[in-house]
């Protein structure tokens, strides 16, 4: 602000402004904290301007490529959560897609400056995205976990669900395990797979003796695994997600198998897509949308400066069902 406005706005004269501002001159004291206390008052108002400016209120949201392939309910029902946060406090949410390799999309939202923080969907082990994030001092959110302090994550407690439901099936009596899996880089997949080995440890149940399968479960795949499992004795199939459960609920049909007659079948993620399947299929069940909830109330509070919750666990349930059902 130049002196001739300053003068102007508080009825002096631009000498007497010279003056308070250089302290050379003969000035009163109250006229020389009047014209500073002016100076500050308006230095913190274009302060303030600038911010507002800059502001977008508008959270990014990063969704993985895959989505587009197999619909995915975890992430819709995320993201409704998400919507629901940032629309009660008037935020708003840009989508975009990305891959391990390619975050061309999450560059552009943060060079562009269109979002105040990023929020991502899906977390990797060694991922390119958040240490970009990280690197770009750009607010960074986590539907999952990671071993980074400061990224602000929610999740449901995965390794503790996948205990929990090994154990509840070993003492009805199942002794012979298959886990399935479709990618380990996914820290979901990585906790569910310590949470079942944690279990058939805990058991007194041998490692080597349970079967474990990691693929893109294609027709050909499922087929070739269900081939191996039922060649091996497998009592129990455990399925890392509702995607992969619901694939392999329909081959073992499919291949005139009964469920749980021949083989029982569990899932780690309980979805709207197992609802259609008979026998009902006992799984994990939590709420994908309370993760969207509070992973976007927590981030819109960091940014506000208000007080917020780095970490926090999601409540989940165990739904035994006819499909792991002892005769």
């Amino acid at each position: 602000m130049k002196q001739e406005e300053i003068a102007r706005e508080l009825g002096l004269s631009k000498s007497t402004v010279s003056r308070a501002l250089s302290g050379k001159g003969r000035i009163g004291r109250e006229t020389r904290i009047r014209i500073q206390n002016f100076i500050r008052e308006q230095d913190a108002g274009e302060k303030e301007d600038t911010q507002a400016k800059t502001e977008t209120r508008t959270l990014g949201v990063v969704f993985p490529n895959d989505i587009y392939a197999n619909g995915h309910p975890y992430f819709l029902e995320c993201l409704l959560g998400i919507c629901e946060t940032t629309s009660l406090l008037d935020y708003n949410v840009m989508i975009t897609v990305g891959t391990a390799q390619d975050i061309s999309g999450i560059r552009k939202m943060v060079e562009q400056k269109k979002v105040d923080g990023v929020l991502l969907t899906r977390s990797l082990e060694d991922d390119k995205a958040l240490r970009y994030l990280l690197e770009a001092k750009c607010p960074v959110g986590v539907t999952g976990l990671c071993e980074y302090g400061e990224v602000i994550q929610a999740d449901i407690d995965n390794e503790g669900a996948a205990e929990s439901l090994i154990s509840l099936l070993i003492g009805k009596g199942f002794r012979k395990f298959a886990l399935v899996v479709d990618n380990l880089s996914f820290h979901v997949n990585r906790s569910r797979y310590n949470g079942f080995y944690n279990a058939i440890l805990k058991s007194g149940l041998q490692k080597e003796n349970q079967a474990f399968y990691m693929g893109k479960f294609q027709k050909d795949l499922c087929d070739s695994v269900i081939q191996d499992m039922m060649a091996k004795k497998v009592e129990c199939v455990v399925c890392g997600d509702d995607i992969l459960c619901s694939q392999m609920f329909s081959r073992i049909q499919s291949k005139g198998y009964r469920i749980p007659r021949d083989i029982a079948v569990a899932s780690l993620y309980n979805s709207s897509l197992l609802d259609s399947f008979l026998p009902l299929v006992t799984a994990v069940n939590s709420s994908a949308r309370t993760v969207g909830n509070v992973i976007g109330k927590q981030m819109i509070q960091f940014l506000q400066g208000r007080e917020y919750q780095k970490k926090t666990m999601i409540d989940y349930e165990i739904l035994m069902r006819k499909s792991t059902e002892r005769r």
